[in-house]
């Protein structure tokens, strides 16, 4: 899998975890006649941590990820620029100064 993908997958993963929580409250306080902020706050803590702890970190994770493809993806592109010209030198040498191209040998 490409880091790219892999990246924005794990993004994919931090927001369905972020809303997972909200939703699972909004559930779990579905058959409560009584609705006010104070009663979801005590739904939210009753759901715990544990998905915003796994948000944050497939979030930052698929930043990484994201970070290192385009870092990596322009060091590729200069070494392919280098190998394009290394090969035209080449080429150059080998024809004795043209390019050679269209000709037969």
């Amino acid at each position: 899998m490409h880091r790219r993908t892999t990246g924005m997958l794990l993004i994919m993963i931090a927001a369905l975890l972020y809303g997972t929580r909200y939703l699972a409250a909004a559930i779990y306080g579905s058959s409560s006649p009584v609705w006010s902020t104070d009663h979801f706050n005590d739904m939210l803590n009753y759901i715990g941590n544990g998905p915003i702890i796994f948000s944050t970190i497939a979030l930052l994770l698929g930043i990484t990820y994201l970070l290192v493809a385009e870092l990596e993806g322009t060091s590729m592109r200069k070494q392919i620029e280098q190998i394009k010209s290394s090969w035209n030198e080449f080429d150059l040498y080998e024809t004795g100064g043209t390019s050679g191209k269209g000709k037969n040998k």
